[in-house]
């Protein structure tokens, strides 16, 4: 039966059967749209070559965070710089705006976001 005919039938039902059995009948509907759409894609990966099943590398690159840690710096020493020259002497302007890089770098580093290693 394609998709199509799932849809009709289950649309048949739901007026055969009344409003009280629709959330029945739409789950059932989903269910089998579910186990299509599992059925479709496990036919495309077994078409796939063995090698490229491994799955793809997550998270930023080491060059991403290279960069990130770059520019964090920088923008932290040259806010400083400016909080010094046109501050009057306040510093406790800094204090948030390197609690913003140190939460914006750990995020971004944390192991969640370390992936799962270079690719071969």
């Amino acid at each position: 039966m394609t998709t199509g005919d799932e849809l009709k039938a289950a649309v048949s039902a739901r007026r055969d059967l009344g409003p009280e059995y629709e959330d029945a009948v739409v789950e059932s509907f989903l269910d089998k749209m579910g186990q299509e759409i599992d059925r479709r894609v496990d036919e495309r990966l077994n078409q796939l070559p063995p090698n490229s099943r491994t799955p793809a590398r997550q998270g930023p690159s080491e060059g991403q965070r290279l960069a990130l840690a770059i520019v964090s710096v920088s923008l932290g020493t040259v806010s400083t710089v400016l909080f010094l020259l046109l501050g009057e002497g306040r510093m406790t302007g800094l204090i948030p705006v390197w609690i913003g890089i140190l939460i914006i770098n750990a995020i971004f580093n944390s192991p969640r976001n370390r992936g799962a290693g270079p690719s071969a």
